[in-house]
């Protein structure tokens, strides 16, 4: 949900303004009502702006209310330089919207204040129409969920815990550029705080964390060496140890390094990340926590981004392996598929049953468990944030999530890792083409269509939009 400023803007003219304060006032209460009907919160500035000083002091207000975005409303002819001194006490995201009218042109009043922004260089977005034709209610939808996503980015915290991981360079990013780009901070956590705090996790609570996996999971497959009940339990003092640190640094999403040093001496993150991710644990519902594998920097913004956008948890994974006789590639990796891409449902009984819990692999010696399922079919939107010569770049894409028989399912998941979790995806492009593009060996993803969405966070955040195939 939104928090939306209501800035309706007026002609300049007295005798004019007096005319048109109800045509204002009722376009106005038409546009409050269709956004709020679609689950947002509408603030409406006390007064129509038909001054100069009430351009500034109404803007101000709504400024004051922290709202999200505010949206200039122009449903009659505006005076552009009430756009111009608004916008300038505006310090969020502006979406300039306009009514399709003869008898009263605000499409007229959009495009010189419009115009005047773009000659100043002020970042906005504009739509409109007819409020009763659905397209331009998607049109405005679009864009204040983008400019909700991006504001939702300013001022948030990243946790990152742990450094580098295996000499990745497409994990790591410049905290300096993160500030300036995206409004992010980010704080350095040593991965031994998860070691050392997850000695304090409350044992009553984390057995019943295994209990409840031992008893909604497909199975728990314990062999005495890599996977024991007490492997288990410290992977969930683990998940713990990070809620903890969540909550005392004030997180808003968060990557753990893992590799080598947990992983080759404590346990793997594979259960505490998959859970952060998940709308839920055993304790009940919960917020889900971005929290990407090998401490990814621009995998969990890009995560994040996704996550703001359509409230669903994102999905991280390794550009596995291609299955050329079927054009679908394996998205596999030993991190934190969120238990709820199992079957996509709210009731998490549901998805573990479709999860198994398997002892980890060579790659880890220190054990754990590997939160083993293949991903639910449906329409996916896949993005990632990467960089080219220093500058930043979203790669995005449409495809499809598919699933087959049972005997063709685990024969393609075989073929890589069969312990992992997998999403078998059609993606709307040629291999060729993602091969040779693509940034990085992470790829990203929620359900739905958010490609609109994307196109318009990349230029609010004045970075280039990368489309593939036919988000292009």
């Amino acid at each position: 949900m939104a928090r939306i400023g209501l800035l309706s803007i007026s002609d300049g003219r007295d005798f004019a303004h007096r005319d048109v304060t109800d045509h204002i006032a009722r376009a106005g209460g038409e546009l409050t009502a269709m956004l709020t009907a679609a689950g947002h919160e509408v603030i409406a500035a006390p007064e129509q702006v038909s001054s100069n000083t009430l351009a500034t002091s109404q803007a101000r207000w709504l400024a004051d209310r922290h709202v999200d975005l505010t949206i200039f409303h122009h449903s009659v002819w505006t005076f552009p330089h009430f756009t111009m001194l608004a916008a300038e006490a505006t310090p969020g995201p502006i979406l300039m919207v306009a009514n399709i009218d003869p008898q009263f042109p605000g499409m007229v009043g959009m495009l010189a204040g419009g115009g005047a922004l773009d000659q100043i260089g002020r970042v906005h977005s504009r739509a409109w129409g007819d409020l009763a034709d659905r397209e331009v209610q998607d049109r405005i939808l679009t864009r204040v969920r983008a400019a909700t996503a991006v504001q939702g980015l300013r001022g948030s915290t990243f946790g990152r815990i742990g450094g580098r991981p295996m000499g990745m360079y497409t994990a790591t990013a410049n905290t300096d550029q993160w500030m300036k780009v995206f409004g992010v901070d980010v704080e350095e956590i040593d991965q031994w705080e998860i070691v050392r705090r997850s000695e304090n996790a409350d044992p009553a609570r984390v057995r019943a964390g295994r209990e409840w996996i031992e008893k909604h999971a497909a199975g728990v497959h314990y062999d005495g060496n890599k996977l024991t009940p007490e492997l288990l339990e410290r992977q969930l003092r683990s998940y713990y140890a990070m809620r903890e640190l969540i909550e005392e640094w004030n997180l808003d999403f968060s990557g753990i390094k893992g590799q080598p040093e947990l992983t080759n001496n404590f346990c793997t993150m594979d259960v505490t990340e998959a859970f952060l991710n998940d709308p839920y644990d055993w304790e009940g519902p919960k917020p889900t926590h971005v929290t990407s594998t090998e401490a990814d920097m621009d995998g969990a913004l890009s995560m994040q981004i996704l996550k703001l956008l359509s409230g669903s948890p994102a999905l991280f994974a390794d550009v596995r392996h291609y299955h050329a006789d079927k054009d679908v590639w394996d998205l596999a990796n030993s991190g934190q598929h969120a238990t709820w891409y199992a079957a996509r449902s709210d009731d998490p009984a549901e998805n573990l049953s479709k999860v198994n819990f398997f002892p980890e692999v060579f790659y880890f010696p220190a054990g754990g468990a590997s939160v083993q399922h293949l991903a639910a079919p449906g329409a996916m939107t896949f993005a990632r944030l990467t960089r080219l010569d220093g500058e930043y770049r979203m790669h995005v894409m449409r495809g499809d999530l598919e699933n087959y028989d049972a005997e063709t399912n685990e024969r393609m998941m075989r073929a890589s890792t069969w312990e992992w979790p997998h999403a078998f995806a059609r993606l709307h492009t040629p291999a060729e083409e993602f091969l040779s593009r693509f940034g990085s060996n992470h790829i990203h993803a929620v359900p739905g269509d958010y490609v609109a969405e994307l196109r318009e966070v990349c230029r609010l955040l004045g970075i280039r939009y990368d489309g593939f195939g036919d988000a292009g």
